[in-house]
């Protein structure tokens, strides 16, 4: 049998190729591990006599691939996440003017510039998702990732008390 540094520098191939199958697209490098884990398992547990080792390594790695997958879905659907109209919430001033655009920009400290227009367009413009996918011409999805980016560094931001 091969060193265990040849079967990897082999297998690499196929290892990507099975994570391009299976659609993933989150934490490629990961995976890339787990599958170098499984190749080494089906070297260890290799018997020349019930077949060809391409098919044990395959089985192995898929397999531990589709586990990992299965778990990582398990915790994803364990944690709640707030629903879409809880971040559209329009918030009752009382009377008193939205915040002044001076103060709003001092929380977008290390904000990326559509990190910032989001924060413009969400607390001083109160607009939804859609109204600022629809003023920017891009899609729902890129506004969120906005608003995730913006939410985490304006957290840090606070949080170190920039």
């Amino acid at each position: 049998m091969e060193s265990f540094e040849d079967l990897v520098e082999q297998y690499t191939p196929m290892i990507y190729h099975m994570i391009k199958s299976l659609h993933i697209y989150k934490n490629v490098e990961e995976f890339y591990q787990t599958g170098v884990i499984a190749l080494w398992e089906a070297q260890g547990r290799y018997n020349p006599d019930k077949g060809k080792f391409s098919t044990l390594a395959y089985s192995y790695i898929k397999g531990r691939m589709m586990t990992d997958l299965t778990r990582q879905k398990k915790v994803e659907e364990n944690n709640v996440y707030p629903e879409e109209n809880f971040w559209e919430a329009t918030v009752d001033h009382g009377g008193e003017e939205p915040l002044q655009l001076s103060i709003l920009l001092s929380y977008c400290a290390n904000l990326t510039d559509k990190q910032k227009q989001w924060v413009v367009y969400t607390f001083y413009h109160d607009m939804t998702i859609q109204e600022i996918a629809d003023a920017e011409k891009v899609s729902l999805t890129a506004v969120k990732k906005w608003r995730t980016g913006a939410m985490r560094k304006i957290r840090g931001n606070v949080e170190e008390g920039v």
